[in-house]
């Protein structure tokens, strides 16, 4: 009997210990939430933008609050591209007690996810949700990236000074905010500047047969093609127009800057154009050693190298995803505690110039004041710098 007490108290004694230690533990550390696709059409750009966070947490793993250093734990839940499924990654991340939250790739999750978040008041830093739904009528949703008004604008203009079209045809994915919102910008821009749409179609989700809309292309001779879809649909289209030899320039947004469009590409004469937010031979501020930086770290991490598509091509979105775990990391310092309104009142007031990105701050609806673009080529494998682009 006296041996089972004895037991019986290093056991309780032990979970006391242990108990102890994981409170403290708890207590000691800050959850960042990121909230982006790790599976589904938007699955690969998902995770080079989870690579861009996952870097800049390697670089700065801790924040200091008060004196106290608390170490930054990233709580990754994967919304699978689908607005349903946005849903309850959303709802784990507010029961999660995250300080913050970083995402999506893709807007229409991000939009799904918002109300949650802003019923939570919880803050949320969108990395490349281009759709101005995403913050409209939510001061607790941010975002480090430019907006499709702007973005269709750019490749409107881009259509009209580069590749000197006069007609575009324009093709997007029904029920797709993000698709359907940047096809109705560049329509309305392009339109602006004395150009003529000669077809504006949607495919609906999980169409793999595109050469009916390819040849619609071709019929109505359109100079360029504008299909802002998501990057699966893309490989699709971008093969298939090589299968039917068209020479229509294809033009998209950010969302095809992805080694799945280059890697489609490479060996065909199709041209393809994309806007973006970054290009890795920028050699400019911090943006220089952040290329060299995340290089090495992909190439020192195998399963870091294969979710970047199984190379160290700097995606704009990694350079997005490092800049908003920053900014997080700034604003919970500023605002001094985790809660939520606190959190959020710092980003009101946010301004910083030291970012990959170039400078930062936001404006009464959370958005990221920006002013240019980068147009790339998909070319061999990889994407080539054409020119910075302005409205």
């Amino acid at each position: 009997m006296k041996n089972k007490a004895l037991l019986f108290l290093l056991v309780a004694a032990f979970l006391c210990i242990f108990v102890s230690c994981s409170k403290k533990a708890s207590e000691d550390t800050i959850k960042i939430g990121v909230f982006e696709p790790q599976s589904g059409d938007n699955g690969a750009g998902g995770k080079q933008e989870v690579l861009g966070i996952e870097y800049a947490n390697s670089i700065r793993p801790t924040v200091t609050i008060g004196g106290k250093t608390y170490k930054i734990e990233l709580d990754i839940q994967d919304n699978q591209s689908s607005t349903d499924k946005a849903v309850s990654a959303a709802q784990q991340l507010v029961a999660d007690k995250c300080a913050i939250v970083l995402g999506s790739y893709g807007s229409g999750v991000s939009i799904a996810a918002g109300s949650y978040f802003k019923d939570a008041k919880l803050p949320a830093i969108g990395v490349s949700c281009t759709n101005s739904a995403v913050t409209a009528g939510n001061d607790y949703y941010f975002r480090v990236c430019f907006l499709d008004p702007f973005q269709g604008s750019v490749m409107a203009s881009f259509a009209r000074e580069e590749c000197k079209a006069q007609k575009a045809y324009v093709l997007s994915m029904l029920g797709d905010d993000y698709t359907v919102g940047l096809a109705k910008n560049f329509v309305s821009a392009f339109k602006s500047m004395g150009g003529t749409i000669v077809g504006d179609e949607t495919f609906v989700e999980g169409t793999s047969d595109f050469s009916s809309y390819l040849q619609n292309a071709v019929d109505s001779g359109a100079d360029v093609i504008f299909s802002p879809s998501a990057i699966t649909y893309a490989a699709l289209i971008i093969k298939q127009a090589a299968t039917k030899n068209i020479s229509i320039p294809i033009l998209s947004g950010d969302t095809w800057e992805s080694s799945v469009i280059s890697d489609a590409q490479n060996g065909t004469n199709i041209k393809v154009y994309c806007s973006t937010f970054f290009d890795e031979n920028d050699t400019s501020g911090p943006a220089k050693s952040f290329v060299t930086g995340f290089k090495d770290y992909i190439n020192k991490n195998s399963t870091a190298k294969t979710n970047n598509g199984g190379n160290d091509i700097v995606a704009a979105v990694s350079a997005l995803g490092f800049d908003a775990y920053n900014v997080a990391c700034d604003a919970i310092e500023k605002a001094g505690k985790t809660d939520g309104e606190a959190i959020r009142d710092a980003l009101v007031s946010y301004s910083g110039d030291n970012f990959v990105t170039g400078s930062l701050s936001f404006d009464v609806n959370g958005d990221a004041k920006k002013s240019t673009a980068y147009i790339k080529q998909a070319v061999n494998g990889g994407f080539s710098f054409v020119k910075v682009q302005s409205i």
